[in-house]
């Protein structure tokens, strides 16, 4: 019944009480959003910037998850990358919320390094702008999460005012995000849910993703190192039949491993603790589950960090530990900590009478690994392949060995199925022209996305040159995919092969050894409109890699350094310069 003091004449009344009477639930939720539409505080509704900065591509898939959310409240909502702004721009947002990822030790994704650069070294009037920070990082690393904390800082110092506490988000970002979100939106006073939120919904059918990954069917797995290498290099090929899935060149397969059970088992024998005995944890799906299936499938039981370690100090005070932590013992705790894992942090600094419980508190969800595809869909329908290094090595006296990389080395051979679910990537892309020559440099794994590049430009006929430069250990040995690149060569899919095999001679020789042995024609090709690729470590390779750039660009530009380097920026702002680094 509508209520007699509502603002409608008798007839109208009676009218819309027969209405309502009749309405499926459906009909009710649809007619609410209708009306939330056409009110007036919805034509008056805040204005929305959701600006992002981003690496791997979380960051601007929260930012587009953001906007739609906001349209489906009746906030008018658009996404701004950070790359393609000033900061003077920023001073035109009403209200702006920041997902701002931190990258390698404290720094800015690679991509909003000139936005950082500049946004650091200026003074900006923000009095009239509302801001909150999501800020998404890794516990794991020192500096977690330290972008959004600069970022934070700075909106609140140029006047800003602001629209909630910053949140840092982990690897596993979901809840926290939502945390955000949900304060966000609260501050916005945004209106109830728009009409098509669920008017019109289209049958349900089962959605494989991060939430819910496929069991894809491991159908080869290939050892692609020869007899009497140093390295592990394993090809792996998964179906996705019947997964929906799909993904274009340059995107990741995140991988949902599972801790050895050997190591599940040294972890227990250190605590004494029963498999067993039950716990709790937001990990585990279904809230409770037993110690050892807890710390098998759903907790990262091996990366050491100095947010891991505080929380197990705080568990029972220790001197020796506590001075570890300290502000003045930095560099002794780095020292400690490198190629020690978590079972070591027990064994050391024991704790009397420390229940499962306790220890479990402090574990973080074990994280997906992303990898690199190294396929074309177009050449391989219904499948993925990845070229994965199996990591292992000595660390702290003991033998050790990554958790994803060898599970998938060691345990996910033919037949198994192994979890997993697409990373779009849209940072990492061939040019939609496929005249343009490309010029890719990857060694190691870093071939994976390669691979895929050359398979996907040979479907699609591309008339436009390509060069690759490859490099590894061994020729003999770890030449990866060699016989796939001769007949790519053959079939002129691949213009050029520079290789660079570090042990094959008394002086070592790198990918950025062979860039200088080239770099006449590399520069010519640039001038020609080439896209500059580069994929595998970011550490070292990466970064030698981009300072031989600039060289090259100088030398042959006949420009002094400084102007290389602005070259060089250009070709990032052009998107003709992108890196796949880890």
């Amino acid at each position: 019944m509508i209520p007699s003091h509502a603002p409608f004449s008798p007839e109208q009344a009676a009218s819309l009480s027969a209405l309502l009477a009749n309405l499926t639930p459906e009909q009710s939720t649809w007619l609410s959003g209708f009306l939330a539409g056409r009110s007036p505080q919805s034509a008056s509704a805040a204005n929305l910037t959701v600006l992002y900065g981003t690496e791997s591509g979380n960051c601007e898939e929260l930012a587009d998850r953001t906007v739609k959310t906001a349209k489906k409240k009746g906030v008018k909502a658009t996404m701004v990358n950070l790359a393609e702004i000033t900061p003077a721009d920023l001073s035109k947002y009403e209200n702006a919320a920041i997902i701002i990822s931190t990258w390698g030790d404290g720094e800015p994704p690679e991509a909003v390094e000139a936005f950082h650069s500049a946004f650091m070294s200026t003074t900006l009037d923000l009095k009239g702008t509302r801001f909150t920070v999501c800020a998404l990082g890794d516990t794991s690393y020192e500096k977690f999460c330290e972008m959004g904390k600069i970022y934070d800082e700075r909106f609140e110092k140029f006047g800003a005012e602001r629209m909630g506490a910053r949140v840092d988000c982990d690897v596993d970002f979901e809840e926290s995000y939502t945390t955000w979100a949900d304060q966000l939106f609260g501050e916005l006073g945004s209106s109830a849910l728009a009409p098509e939120a669920s008017a019109f919904a289209a049958p349900v059918t089962e959605v494989f993703d991060k939430k819910n990954p496929f069991p894809a069917e491991v159908i080869d797995h290939v050892l692609l190192n020869g007899e009497g290498t140093a390295k592990e290099t394993i090809h792996l090929e998964l179906s996705l039949e019947g997964s929906g899935l799909d993904y274009e060149v340059g995107d990741a397969l995140a991988v949902v491993a599972q801790n050895a059970e050997d190591v599940v088992t040294e972890l227990l024998e250190a605590t004494g603790f029963s498999s067993e005995e039950e716990v709790e944890h937001k990990a585990i799906a279904t809230g409770k589950r037993s110690l050892g299936e807890a710390l098998r499938h759903d907790l990262d039981i091996t990366a050491l960090s100095r947010a891991v370690v505080k929380k197990y100090a705080a568990l029972s005070p220790n001197p020796k530990l506590d001075a570890l932590l300290s502000d003045d013992a930095k560099a002794e705790f780095s020292a400690w900590i490198w190629g020690r894992q978590i079972v070591d942090l027990v064994t050391e600094f024991p704790i009397q009478n420390l229940k499962a419980q306790q220890f479990v508190s402090i574990l973080r969800k074990l994280p997906p690994r992303l990898y690199s595809i190294a396929s074309s869909l177009k050449a391989h329908p219904g499948e993925v392949h990845l070229t994965v290094a199996a990591v292992r090595y000595e660390g702290a006296g003991k033998a050790r060995k990554g958790v994803a990389s060898t599970y998938l080395a060691d345990e996910m051979l033919k037949g198994q199925k192994v979890k997993v679910y697409v990373h779009k990537n849209k940072n990492f892309r061939l040019p939609e022209d496929d005249a343009k020559p490309v010029i890719m440099v990857g060694p190691g794994t870093g071939i994976a996305p390669f691979r895929a590049f050359v398979e996907e430009r040979a479907e699609r006929k591309a008339t436009g040159e390509s060069w690759l430069f490859f490099g590894d250990q061994k020729y003999n040995f770890d030449f990866l995919y060699q016989l796939e690149w001769q007949d790519h060569l053959k079939n002129q899919s691949l213009t050029k092969l520079d290789v660079a095999f570090s042990r094959d001679q008394p002086e070592k020789v790198y990918v950025q050894d062979t860039m200088r042995e080239h770099a006449s024609e590399l520069y010519a090709w640039l001038e020609k409109g080439a896209y500059f690729y580069v994929c595998g470590d970011a550490e070292r390779m990466a970064k030698d890699v981009h300072e031989t750039l600039i060289q090259i660009v100088s030398e042959e530009g006949k420009v002094s350094s400084e102007e290389a380097a602005t070259y060089v920026n250009n070709l990032k702002k052009e998107k003709r310069y992108q890196r796949d680094v880890y």
